[in-house]
């Protein structure tokens, strides 16, 4: 096709009527695609935007449980703790945790026990009023989930690894999403200074270094 017109006296080119209508139809195309890869992109954002979950306190628990007199365990737990949790995949593949303790809430359902955990030998409360852990690393393989993150607790940070299970999303009653997971670690108490302890008469220590914690987290979604 030609797209061009010369006029034989003057030399001019001119843009024929057909060609003329090719041109406008193809800036509206391409202005047609700019809209749909914006759009695209737009969604793309969207999508990848990361997810906040509430954590529902009243569902949820912090629990921990020790060696006593070498013979027994004591367990208690921590009242206030708060969260953060996202996650940019429905499946939670990558979850992220942001997780603080209040250590002036530590129960053991023994009021002198819990005032001694709150003082200068055990969580001293006063100078360290916060446990917290933050994720690094979430490796979920069907429901069995394994949470790495840096635990700071009595001015230490370390390393640790929570393992347990991812329990499923489901739509409660009320219309929100609603997911849970349970997850489990054991620290050693020599590993964050808190080394009080007392000896046996009959050999053996009062408390063991080992501490279970275990945490039940529900979280909550619109």
């Amino acid at each position: 096709m030609i797209c061009f017109e010369q006029f034989h006296h003057t030399h001019e080119l001119f843009l024929n009527e057909e060609c003329l209508n090719i041109y406008i139809n193809q800036l509206k195309k391409n202005k047609m695609k700019k809209t749909i890869a914006t759009l695209l992109i737009s969604l793309s954002i969207f999508a990848t935007k990361a997810q906040t979950w509430t954590l529902d306190n009243s569902h949820s628990s912090v629990n921990f449980a020790i060696t006593h007199m070498v013979v027994s365990e004591t367990a208690g737990n921590f009242k206030k703790f708060s969260a953060d949790v996202t996650a940019t995949k429905a499946d939670f593949t990558d979850l992220k945790v942001n997780f603080t303790i209040e250590t002036a809430s530590v129960n053991t359902d023994n009021e002198k026990r819990d005032e001694h955990l709150r003082g200068d030998d055990f969580f001293n409360a006063p100078k360290y009023p916060a446990i917290t852990f933050t994720s690094t690393k979430t490796v979920l393989k069907g429901n069995n989930l394994t949470l790495t993150g840096n635990l700071t607790m009595h001015g230490k940070t370390k390393a640790v690894t929570f393992t347990g299970k991812y329990n499923g999303t489901i739509k409660d009653p009320y219309g929100l999403n609603r997911a849970g997971f349970k997850l489990k670690t054991v620290l050693k108490r020599s590993d964050f200074d808190l080394t009080w302890n007392k000896t046996l008469d009959q050999g053996g220590l009062a408390l063991g270094d080992e501490v279970t914690v275990t945490v039940n987290i529900e979280v909550t979604k619109k």
